[in-house]
């Protein structure tokens, strides 16, 4: 679980200075130059990932249980999942679903983290996917608060009605793909069992 945690707090915590320290950031990225910066934001958050990712393979064996998720529930996350992976291509194929929901990249984290919640219930589980959605919803209420000058933005595609398509029906096929066997192979879990 100690490997776990610390990936969660490298992963999230680099992920984090926007929310709690947007100032400190930009005179970093003053300081250092944007792409030294990103270098070492990505450096962290490549730790974070890699020791997050294994630590939560190893702490889903410890096993402990807060909760038994009905069957019921399961199909409901199967639902709530539905928009996420067309939100996260709506964040760099720019058009009318991104502009509708403002922070299409955050609303997705916030549906993968709740769907999640529903259908498992492991602590392992309740600690990865309670923390991703807090930390979604503390970065959209930053992020309303936060001055323009220090918003970073995402590069994207210019603003076509043609990457709403792109978005909605790419988003779909790989939703469609993790529900036929690409979540088996990267998790070792299918959504469907």
């Amino acid at each position: 679980m100690i490997l776990f945690l610390v990936g969660l707090v490298l992963f999230l915590g680099v992920h984090a200075v926007s929310i709690v320290a947007p100032r400190w950031r930009q005179r970093q990225v003053a300081l250092r130059g944007e792409k030294p910066w990103k270098g070492l934001y990505s450096i962290v958050s490549a730790i974070g990932l890699v020791l997050l990712v294994y630590g939560y393979g190893l702490a889903r064996r410890e096993g402990g249980v807060l909760y038994a998720p009905p069957t019921a529930l399961r199909h409901v996350a199967l639902l709530v999942m539905l928009p996420v992976f067309p939100l996260l291509l709506a964040t760099y194929f720019e058009g009318r679903i991104g502009r509708a929901a403002k922070h299409p990249t955050l609303l997705a984290v916030k549906c993968w983290a709740l769907a999640h919640l529903l259908a498992n219930g492991s602590v392992a589980d309740v600690v990865l996917f309670g923390s991703f959605l807090a930390w979604a919803v503390a970065d959209r209420i930053s992020v309303k608060r936060r001055p323009a000058a220090l918003a970073h933005e995402v590069p994207a595609l210019p603003v076509r009605s043609s990457n709403d398509y792109v978005a909605l029906f790419g988003g779909l096929a790989i939703y469609a793909a993790f529900l036929l066997g690409v979540h088996r192979w990267l998790i070792g879990v299918s959504p469907l069992a």
